[in-house]
């Protein structure tokens, strides 16, 4: 593989001066204003018989402004100013490509390179608009230091606020930024950016792949958005779909020449039989020019910090993972049914974002277990920075789902825990928004469900419900971020518990928003035990924050003990200390540690601010005695682990 990438690099060098100049093709391709207010249009149609620029510009003339035809399928424009100087379309005026096919067919396309589309309230097709504005806005903050412990806040602009509506990018900048930066996450992700027409499709129908999506505002405030993140010292990803692209034809690339394949495989080979979009042709020249200079687009024009990118598994093989269990046997990884073109294309992607932007963070979405995914392009790997730890939320659903308290496999969690290749990173997650989706529900409505409609009050005592459901809430993420991998994902909203699933509008359900909202106003009610989740989950943050345990190496697991359903690790020279047991307390329970000297309590979920029982004295000091227990040369005993509706957790 490593060859081909090679051969790749050194075509790219001959061809177009090296991939600087070819990954920043968005300053030739779709329109372009030149420093005396002329347009040059460019666009790749191969298939194409001829090409029109149509417009409010010209009266929507379809005849009067034809491209000329270049080599390689290319077709370009040059339209001079007006009279008076100023450029002749204007900025946030309609445009539409008409492509003539050699069948006679005449179709009315957007640009591949569109910045800016709009949808009319009344129309189900989306337009190009062009997008000058005459003041851009203008980045002011620095991107800060790529963290070495990655806390992500997986983000949604559009279900961002309790309101049953699409919210902006501006609702997001003024009153969630403070939020996350309070909760202490250091990084968003954010879905659903790139332009498509299906709200309902979470963002991974994509139509226009330069345009962020106009349904939350304009560009300038998506930029706002992230100038803002970086002012808090936020970096921001973007969930990019590269895996696949949405079938749509008038308001997507699909057929935008008129063939079959323009930037797709023709045929079967073209279409993701799951998804029903189109899959891309990664080994052709334009195609790599297209994604490769959107990744740069994002990059540069709204200065993100990195790329989530997903539908990896599809991308990696031939098959695209359906119907593969994947059980780890190489001969699943190696073979004719990996897809070389896709390789190539991540290695280059990689390759380019990290030699360009020494601090660009990518994280693969990959469900295989690709071997080398995430070790640098050098090595032969695919120069990923991280992978999702994605067998971590399906493990949690499957045991509140199938198991009761206690049958729970103490050896079982802590396997699927650590269960990762060593030296390639993880981030892991007890649930994100695929666990949310309709025909599922959150981790807190799994433990919870209806309680939470009436119990979740402070006001009165917690019944036995919401007891559990709020201790295990808690005990469940801090196991994830302690012991699950090198980075840790949280979807929003949910750090807070949550209730309910995640349901766009759509036909199925009346055009609804009731489910595609997060309702922060239940964190901002004081006697709700929302505000509980919360503060556990801020400070859990900030003492790793403290401590750095994602930066540090693997965990040391000391106890996973089936009869006391205990478990004990320890990280960055952090104890952890978790008592799943649901009736049995232990005194002066004996717990191996390697470092000696003194130790304190620095973070305990059941302390009464978190929706415990303020069971534990927080003045109590542990010291270590050198009796070696469990493989570590010294030992504390703990006087008090109180059972499964509380746990401690104890910090050096």
């Amino acid at each position: 593989m490593y060859g081909l990438f090679e051969k790749q690099l050194t075509l790219l060098e001959e061809a177009e001066g090296g991939f600087d100049q070819f990954t920043r093709s968005y300053k030739s391709y779709g329109v372009q204003r030149m420093p005396d207010n002329s347009l040059v249009f460019k666009e790749w149609a191969p298939a194409a018989e001829a090409l029109f620029l149509t417009g409010d510009f010209n009266g929507w003339d379809n005849f009067s402004h034809p491209y000329s035809k270049k080599d390689f399928g290319k077709w370009e424009l040059h339209i001079p100013p007006k009279e008076d100087k100023t450029p002749a379309v204007a900025h946030n005026s309609k445009l539409k490509v008409v492509v003539h096919t050699r069948a006679g067919e005449r179709l009315y396309r957007i640009s591949p390179w569109a910045k800016y589309v709009t949808r009319h309230e009344k129309s189900v097709i989306y337009d190009w608009v062009h997008w000058d504005p005459p003041q851009p806005y203008v980045h002011k903050h620095p991107r800060p230091q790529k963290p070495r412990s990655l806390r992500i806040y997986e983000s949604h602009v559009g279900i961002a606020s309790p309101e049953g509506k699409v919210a902006s990018y501006s609702n997001f900048t003024h009153n969630v930024l403070p939020r996350i930066k309070d909760l202490g996450y250091n990084c968003i992700q954010l879905m659903a950016i790139m332009e498509h027409a299906y709200y309902a499709s979470f963002g991974y129908q994509v139509t226009s792949f330069f345009a962020a999506s106009s349904r939350y505002g304009t560009p300038e405030e998506l930029k706002e958005l992230i100038d803002v993140a970086h002012s808090l010292g936020i970096i921001v990803l973007l969930d990019v779909v590269h895996s696949h692209a949405s079938k749509n034809t008038e308001d997507g690339l699909n057929r935008f020449d008129g063939s079959d394949s323009c930037f797709f495989h023709s045929g079967p080979r073209g279409e993701h039989s799951l998804w029903d979009s189109r899959l891309f042709n990664y080994s052709g020249w334009e195609v790599l020019r297209f994604l490769l200079s959107n990744l740069r687009w994002w990059m540069e024009e709204y200065r993100f910090d990195g790329f989530r990118f997903d539908g990896v598994t599809s991308m990696l093989y031939h098959h695209h993972g359906i119907g593969s269990g994947f059980s780890g046997d190489y001969t699943e990884y190696f073979g004719l049914h990996v897809d070389e073109d896709s390789l190539v294309y991540l290695m280059l992607a990689n390759h380019i974002l990290h030699t360009l932007y020494q601090d660009c963070i990518t994280i693969a979405e990959d469900v295989s277990g690709m071997p080398t995914l995430c070790r640098p392009v050098q090595e032969g790997g695919l120069g990923f920075d991280y992978r999702l730890a994605m067998a971590i939320p399906d493990k949690w659903i499957q045991i509140l789902k199938e198991f009761k308290d206690e049958d729970w496999n103490m050896g079982n969690i802590v396997y699927t825990m650590t269960n990762r290749r060593y030296g390639e990173k993880c981030i892991a997650y007890a649930e994100s928004h695929d666990q949310a989706l309709v025909g599922d529900k959150t981790l807190a409505f799994w433990l919870m469900d209806k309680d939470m409609y009436t119990n979740m009050s402070a006001l009165i005592p917690m019944n036995s419900v919401i007891d559990r459901g709020i201790q295990l809430h808690k005990m469940i993420r801090l196991l994830t971020h302690g012991l699950g991998g090198e980075g840790y994902l949280n979807f929003m909203g949910n750090e807070f518990g949550h209730p309910e699933w995640l349901d766009f509008p759509r036909v199925g359900n009346n055009e609804s928003y009731h489910y595609a909202r997060r309702q922060f106003n239940l964190v901002d009610l004081d006697h709700l035990r929302y505000r509980q989740l919360y503060a556990f989950d801020r400070d859990m943050n900030r003492t790793e924050d403290k401590y750095g345990w994602l930066a540090a190496p693997p965990a040391y697991i000391s106890a996973k003990h089936e009869g006391d359903k205990v478990i004990v690790f320890e990280r960055a020279n952090v104890i952890f200390i978790f008592n799943f047991h649901a009736t049995n307390s232990y005194s002066n329970y004996r717990v191996a540690v390697g470092p000696p000297g003194k130790y304190k309590i620095k973070l305990d979920s059941d302390e009464i601010q978190y929706g415990g029982h303020g069971r534990l004295d927080h003045n109590t000091e542990f010291f270590t005695e050198p009796m070696e227990f469990n493989n570590l040369p010294n030992s504390i005993l703990v006087s008090k682990l109180y059972y499964l509706w509380q746990n401690n957790d104890l910090h050096n």
